[in-house]
């Protein structure tokens, strides 16, 4: 959560400054995954045991982490690598 949108206006405000996660990712090699909007729905659904993420994929509030899961899952196919080899004899 990085960013605010006003009530009423829809303007954004970063209240945690703006560009900081994405430039860590960039100095340490890593892949910046995106932003989601501080939005009291997301709590409001936490809270109730009904997250917004389980809405439908249209929906405003479900979609930004729809989309993020998406990138996550995209990541983890490009960056997959075989595992180790464990065998077992007797």
């Amino acid at each position: 959560m990085s960013y605010l949108i006003a009530p009423g206006s829809g303007e954004r405000i970063d209240v945690f400054g703006h560009g900081g996660g994405k430039s860590t990712a960039e100095a340490m090699g890593l892949a910046f995954l995106g932003e989601l909007a501080i939005d009291p729905d997301v709590r409001i659904g936490g809270d109730t045991g009904k997250p917004v993420s389980l809405l439908d994929a249209k929906n405003p509030h479900a979609a930004p982490f729809r989309a993020l899961a998406e990138r996550i899952e995209q990541r983890c196919k490009e960056e997959a690598k075989e595992g180790p080899k464990i065998t077992v004899e007797d």
